[in-house]
């Protein structure tokens, strides 16, 4: 049976593996390298034809620390923090997770499926975890995100559209609040569509 949780990992202790470390699959240059144990393989014949993204802080509010690839490695300590003892039975991932200064880690290959969406649907489809990529802005609700996150995903978008052609089409983005209405806030109102619009202005198709 397919299991299908949500969130995502860095290797023990939160350090990234770089190439060396990495498993098969397509992964982006500009990226270190933190294999996650939460995913699995695609539907046969399908390839990615939305990004999703996401925006998670732990804890809550607090940036710069090792425990988003914590969680995403299933080595988060659920004794440290309150909301981890919430959290640290998740077995969640994203594809890669842009933090504030603009460092991106990758955590599952962009060929395979990782664990981001939980129950979701987009355009009338369900389990968006099986044809689309998740990308975690480390951020919250009520801040805004870094003009560094913001240059990192614009080059990330256009590496995945240069290799998914699918992900070219101007509906091929969408928020965690776009595909789970009602269950999730992310990226929140401090995301700004209309700026990452304008710096992809030409590259997408109708």
């Amino acid at each position: 049976m397919r299991r299908d949780p949500e969130s995502a990992p860095y290797a023990r202790g939160g350090e990234p593996l770089g190439e060396a470390g990495a498993t098969a699959g397509l992964w982006w240059p500009e990226a270190g390298i933190c294999p996650s144990p939460n995913h699995d393989a695609r539907p046969f014949g399908v390839e990615p034809e939305l990004i999703v993204i996401h925006a998670i802080s732990l804890p809550p509010g607090d940036f710069g620390g090792p425990f988003i690839a914590q969680l995403f490695t299933n080595t988060l300590d659920p004794q440290r923090h309150p909301f981890f003892a919430e959290i640290a039975h998740l077995r969640v991932s994203a594809h890669v997770v842009i933090g504030r200064d603009g460092r991106a880690t990758q955590f599952v290959p962009f060929d395979e499926r990782a664990w981001h969406a939980g129950a979701s649907c987009w355009n009338g489809r369900a389990d968006c975890n099986d044809f689309s990529i998740g990308i975690e802005l480390e951020g919250c609700d009520d801040r805004p995100f870094t003009e560094a996150q913001y240059a990192v995903l614009v080059r990330l978008i256009r590496w995945l559209r240069g290799r998914f052609p699918r992900l070219a089409a101007e509906a091929a983005i969408a928020g965690h609040s776009d595909i789970a209405p009602g269950r999730k806030t992310d990226p929140g109102p401090h995301f700004d569509w209309a700026y990452l619009a304008g710096q992809l202005k030409g590259d997408s198709t109708a």
